[in-house]
Order: structure tokens, then C-alpha cells, then sequence
């Protein structure tokens, strides 16, 4: 019993110099996209920020394919170390339970909570042929052509995609979906007048907005978003309406508890550090920090209002 209770006493201090000594050698961090995207951009941001303020490299390897899958499976299975960690989004930690029937990984089982963060918003935008300049008017207009309109996507079970069902669910109307493979080639149809929506992130269509050649008609926020002032959140037509990309930081399921809090500590400070909460605005990225406990509680919260967006959409994976 004596030689138990001295192994176990043992293993903790193990644990506790293996943090206090918490990082010796690089870290990998996996984000389940390809590179070049806003997700790897603002992934190596904070990496770069990182390693800096611990001493040790943040490598990024960009693992993308199967909307995230890939990149997620292999974070699961990496040792429970602290030298893999993964930057996922909410399709990988929300979305993809509910889209994928047979996911071999699971958001809550799987991986320990880190931080969530931030958030970005969606913009719903017009072609300017379309007679409707707010969210009231697209309404009524979709209610008086049921099945008439059209809004494209950037592929079935992506935000874009269920964010868009959701406010036809909760707006009582009909208009049929296109899908394409990426939100870089829903733009030019939309551009040519040939679909007469889309929900994007703000960047690849603010050009267009402040030229014209597309209307914002309402941002899928809460709150309206600081590089378009002037556009109303859909939520203030729609209450309750909101939809938002998060980012967070997860580890293997059996990463120890300090090793954890090493890491929430590194990345609250990183994703709080001036120069890089400039840079985020360009992506109207909101900060927020949590705790890894928030970011559980969170992950398993929007696992089951997804779920009710999957179900209404129909959509599944082949």
C-alpha cells in the first residue's frame, strides 16, 4: 500500500516539474484548412505571437480536407503531450457532429478545451438588381416569389450554407440554394446577377460593397460590425438571429491540467496583446479569452443549436 501511495505521490510531481518546465521543444499546431484562407492567417498570427512570448517554435501544419475532419482526426490521435494542439473552428467543433454520420472524432470526448478565442461575423448581400434594400424588404419580396429567388453558397454544410437556412427557418421563407465548391466561386455568379444572394465573411465581399456592385442587406452578428457601421444586424429584424464564426484552441483528451493552463495563459495573452488585436479588426475578429471550462460549456451549447440547423437544412454528408 506504502509503495502505491509513493508511486502515486511520484507520478504527481512528474506532472508538476513537466509543466513548470512546459515547453522544451516545439509545438505543432495543426489548422484543419488549407493554407492562404483567413483561418490560417489568423492561426499564424497568434502562432507567431506565441512563440515569441514562450521561447519555442509554434510550427503550423495546415492539414485541410473533409471540412476539417482530417486535421481533427489527427489532433485526437497525437499523444496527450502538449506538443500538438489544434485550432478549430466552429464547423469542426459544432457543425460537424450533426453533418457527418459516421465522424470518427468527437468535439467533447476527444480533445481538452483550451481557449475559445474569438468570433467573426457573416454579411448577407444582394446583387443590386435585387429590389430589396434591407432585410424587411428581402422578406416580403421572397414571400411574394416563394422558390423564385435564389442564394449560393460556398458548399453544402459549410456556415454560409446552414447560417442562410437558419434565417429562412426563422423568417418563414423559400429560396433555393446553390452550392459551389468555395465561397471564391459563388462570387462571380453573384456578381453576374446569375444568384441573388449569398452570406459571406466581410472581406472578399467589402470591395464589392463599397463599389456597389453587391448591397449588404444585414450582418449575422448580434451587434453590427465595425467595418460596415452602417449595416443593421439581421437579429434586429429577426430576434434571435445570430451566427458567428468562433476560433478556438483544443489539445488531446488527457492532456494534464497544467499543461492546459500553461497554454489558455499563453494564448489569452497573445490573442489580448495590442499589435495583435489590430490585426484582427481587419478581420472584424471580436476577442474574447475564455477559460478552458467557458470554452466546454460553449462547445457542447452550440453543438445542440447547430444540430436543430443541420436537421432543418437537410443537409448531410454523402
Amino acid at each position: 500500500m506504502l509503495r502505491v501511495a509513493l508511486s502515486v505521490a511520484l507520478f504527481a510531481l512528474t506532472l508538476q516539474a513537466f509543466g513548470q518546465s512546459y515547453p522544451t521543444r516545439p509545438i505543432r499546431m495543426i489548422i484543419p484548412y488549407p493554407p492562404g484562407g483567413g483561418s490560417t492567417n489568423i492561426g499564424r498570427l497568434l502562432a507567431q505571437e506565441l512563440s515569441e512570448n514562450i521561447g519555442q517554435q509554434l510550427v503550423v501544419d495546415n492539414r485541410g480536407g473533409a471540412n476539417g475532419t482530417i486535421g481533427m482526426e489527427l489532433a485526437a490521435q497525437a499523444p496527450s503531450d502538449g506538443y500538438t494542439i489544434v485550432f478549430a473552428l466552429t464547423a469542426q467543433l459544432a457543425i460537424n457532429p450533426s453533418y457527418y454520420p459516421e465522424l470518427r472524432y468527437d468535439p467533447v470526448r476527444d480533445y481538452a478545451p483550451i481557449s475559445l478565442l474569438g468570433t467573426a461575423p457573416y454579411v448577407l448581400v444582394a446583387h443590386p438588381s435585387v429590389p430589396a434594400k434591407s432585410v424587411k424588404e428581402m422578406l416580403a419580396l421572397a414571400k411574394s416569389q416563394p422558390g423564385k429567388l435564389t442564394y449560393a453558397s460556398s458548399g453544402t454544410g459549410g456556415i454560409p450554407h446552414l447560417a442562410f437556412e437558419m434565417l429562412k427557418m426563422m423568417g418563414g421563407i423559400d429560396i433555393p440554394h446553390v452550392p459551389y465548391k468555395g465561397g471564391g466561386a459563388a462570387l462571380p455568379d453573384l456578381l453576374g446577377g446569375r444568384v441573388q444572394f449569398l452570406i459571406s465573411t466581410v472581406s472578399p465581399v467589402l470591395p464589392h460593397l463599397r463599389s456597389g456592385k453587391l448591397r449588404p442587406l444585414g450582418a449575422t452578428s448580434p451587434k453590427r460590425v465595425p467595418s460596415l457601421p452602417g449595416v443593421p444586424s439581421i437579429g434586429e429584424t429577426i430576434p434571435g438571429y445570430a451566427v458567428l464564426t468562433w476560433y478556438a484552441v483544443m489539445a488531446p483528451a488527457g492532456t494534464p491540467k497544467n499543461v492546459v493552463a500553461k497554454l489558455n495563459a499563453e494564448f489569452v495573452k497573445a490573442v489580448n496583446a495590442p499589435a495583435v488585436k489590430e490585426k484582427l479588426r481587419t478581420y472584424d475578429f471580436e476577442v474574447i479569452g475564455s477559460t478552458p471550462e467557458e470554452l466546454g460549456k460553449y462547445i457542447r451549447s452550440e453543438i445542440a443549436t447547430w444540430a436543430k440547423a443541420v436537421k432543418a437544412s437537410g443537409a448531410k454528408a454523402n
